[in-house]
């Protein structure tokens, strides 16, 4: 394992061209559940500087990252290179997500260079990196990449504003361990 002082050169091109990462989180204490996310789609991660990333988070079934990042911000985002020569990629760091509802939404969007359609986007991660390191990565399989999957555009894409709004109220008004999510979010019960 090697440590770098940033993200820089052969590091930002080699994240940047990553199909898909993962995302882990845990909470605070020794209860709960550690969380690990992939990530992928193309547009939807961006290098904003040499300590900060950002990604978009879709609607989806949980949302355990935007609860963990609430309670303690610490989040690790893994690269791996499943083609070409191996490398293992983490950035170690501080992490808040700031929901569609927040002002600050759109100007976070706007960062994106090329994001696909953002109307399903819940929140912006966005990360204050604090560590950057990369290893060998001998053991990660080599995988054709073959394409995004357009499902989750899909999806979203029949949903109103509202319907988004509610499926954040029903479906992540909670985490699995009970943790608050959106602060418009109001868990029936």
């Amino acid at each position: 394992m090697k440590l770098h002082e940033r993200i820089d050169g052969r590091l930002r091109a080699f994240i940047e061209e990553q199909p898909m990462f993962f995302v882990a989180t845990a909470p605070t204490g020794p209860g709960g559940h550690v969380n690990v996310s992939p990530k992928g789609m193309g547009g939807t991660f961006a290098v904003l500087g040499e300590h900060r990333v950002a990604y978009l988070d879709y609607h989806g079934s949980g949302a355990e990252t935007i609860a963990h990042l609430a309670e303690n911000g610490r989040i690790t985002l893994m690269f791996c290179a499943f083609q070409g020569p191996p490398n293992i990629v983490r950035l170690h760091g501080r992490g808040r997500a700031v929901p569609v509802s927040s002002p600050e939404h759109a100007d976070l969007l706007g960062l994106f260079p090329a994001p696909p359609d953002t109307h399903g986007v819940r929140a912006v991660i966005d990360v204050a990196v604090e560590r950057v390191s990369d290893s060998c990565g001998y053991a990660v399989p080599l995988m054709a990449y073959e394409g995004d999957r357009d499902l989750l555009i899909r999806a979203h894409e029949r949903r109103t504003a509202a319907d988004l709004e509610e499926y954040r109220r029903v479906k992540n008004g909670v985490s699995i361990d009970g943790r608050p999510i959106f602060a418009e979010a109001a868990p029936e019960g």
